[in-house]
C-alpha cells in the first residue's frame, strides 16, 4: 500500500449529537442506499468505536475523521458510527452493522480484536477493517502503526527539554497499542542520555520489566490527573499520557500548573484536538485518519484490501510523526530541534534502531 498522504490528522469535534449517521449503542440507523437522483448504490462505511467514545480527542475521533474525509471526497460513500459503552457492546455493534449490510465495517482499537475476529470468521464475505491490531482472518484489513519510532523522538526531545532531569509516561491499559508508545519514549530518553552523557530519569515505565503506571481507563480524566500528579510529585516536569481521553486530565492539569510541567499528547495533534495546546510540547501522531480514508476510498472504488501485509505506519511513510511544537516552538533550542529531526531520518534509514515487543507484525 502506498504511503498515506501528508499529516492532515485532526480530531473530529462532535457537537450536539449532529453527526452523519451517528447512533447510540445498539441503535445504528438504517441507511438509504441509493444516491439521491442517480439510482447508484451507496457504499456504506460503518465504524464501531472503542469505549473511549467518538470525542476522545484520540484514536476514535481520528478514525471517524478518516471516514468523514472519505465521504467529503466521494459523496457516494455513506459513513456512520455506533459508540461502544462497554466491551460487551463490541460483538453486538459489529453484528448490528453486518445485519444492516454495511459494505465496510471498521473496528477501532486493539481491545476489539477478539470480537472482530469472531464476527469476521462468522461472516467471511463481509469486509472488515481494524485499527491497532492484526487478526488472522483474511477479510479483516489491519491498520497498524509503529508509534515507537515517533515516540523515540519524543523521548529524546523530552529529555533535552527537562529542567528537573525527570520525565514521565503512563498508559490507559497494558496492551500493545499503548506500551509501544511507552517503549519508544523510554528508548528515546536512554538514547539522549547515551549521546549527551546525561542521566535523565524516566518515571512511570520500565521497558525491561514492562511494568509501569496505568489508569485502567481510557475515559476517566480524574484517573489521568491522579497518575500524573504522582509523577509530578516525584519530580517529572514533562509527561506523556497514552490513555486516550483519560489523558485530558493530565493536559488540563499541565495547563493549570503555570509552567510547572508540560505534556506530550498522542494519536491526534493535541493542538488541533484538545483545548490544552499551551501546555503541549508536541504530539506523537498516529495518522489514523489518512490510513482509514485511504482504505475506505480504495474499497469503495473496487480495490480488494489485502489483509497481508495490510498497512503499517512508520516515519518513512508518514504513518507516524512528531507534530509541530506549536506554542513551544520558540522554547525548543535550535540544536535540539535539529537533533530530533535527524533522528527521524536515521530511524527511517535504519541507522538508529527502535525496538518494542509491541511493534506491528507484517
Amino acid at each position: 500500500m502506498r504511503s498515506v498522504r501528508g499529516m492532515r490528522i485532526a480530531s473530529a469535534f462532535v457537537a450536539g449529537g449532529l453527526v452523519l449517521g451517528a447512533a447510540a449503542c445498539g441503535e445504528a440507523p438504517e441507511d438509504d442506499n441509493n444516491a439521491a437522483g442517480t439510482g447508484a448504490k451507496k457504499y456504506t462505511a460503518c465504524m464501531v468505536t472503542d469505549v473511549g467514545g467518538i470525542d476522545d480527542k484520540s484514536f476514535n475521533s481520528s478514525a471517524w475523521k478518516g471516514l468523514q474525509e472519505a465521504n467529503k471526497a466521494n459523496s457516494n460513500i455513506d459513513v456512520k458510527y455506533v459508540a461502544s459503552k462497554a466491551e460487551a457492546d463490541y460483538e453486538v455493534n459489529l453484528t448490528g452493522f453486518v445485519n444492516q449490510k454495511c459494505d465496510f465495517i471498521l473496528a477501532v482499537g486493539g481491545l476489539m480484536t477478539d470480537a472482530t475476529s469472531k464476527i469476521a470468521k462468522a461472516n467471511p464475505n463481509q469486509q472488515f477493517a481494524i485499527v491497532d491490531s492484526k487478526p488472522a482472518e483474511a477479510n479483516v484489513y489491519p491498520m497498524q502503526f509503529d508509534t515507537a519510532q515517533a515516540a523515540f523522538q519524543a523521548g529524546y526531545l523530552a529529555a533535552g527539554m527537562s529542567k528537573t532531569g525527570k520525565v514521565g509516561t503512563y498508559g490507559g491499559l497494558p496492551i500493545p497499542p499503548v506500551t509501544i508508545f511507552m517503549d519508544g519514549f523510554a528508548d528515546g530518553v536512554a538514547h539522549y542520555n547515551k549521546v549527551k552523557s546525561k542521566n535523565v530519569q524516566l518515571l512511570g515505565w520500565n521497558k525491561e520489566t514492562q511494568k509501569g503506571s496505568f489508569t485502567n481507563s481510557f475515559e476517566k480524566q480524574d484517573e489521568g490527573k491522579k497518575v500524573s500528579d504522582t509523577l509530578v510529585a516525584q519530580g517529572a516536569d514533562i509527561i506523556m499520557p497514552v490513555a486516550g481521553g483519560a489523558g485530558l486530565g493530565t493536559t488540563a492539569a499541565a495547563q493549570a500548573s503555570g509552567g510547572k510541567f508540560s505534556a506530550i499528547w498522542v494519536d491526534a495533534d493535541g493542538c488541533e484536538s484538545t483545548p490544552n495546546c499551551p501546555a503541549l510540547l508536541t504530539t506523537v501522531v498516529k495518522n489514523i485518519a489518512d490510513a482509514v480514508q485511504e482504505a475506505v476510498t480504495k474499497a469503495a472504488g473496487g480495490t480488494k484490501l489485502e489483509a497481508n501485509p495490510g498497512f503499517v505506519g512508520t516515519l518513512a511513510n508518514d504513518g507516524v510523526a512528531l507534530a509541530p511544537y506549536h506554542e513551544f516552538d520558540s522554547k525548543v533550542p535550535a540544536e535540539l530541534k535539529a537533533e530530533v529531526e535527524k533522528l527521524k531520518a536515521d530511524i527511517a534509514a535504519g541507522t538508529v534502531t527502535v525496538t518494542s515487543k509491541a511493534q506491528p507484525t507484517k
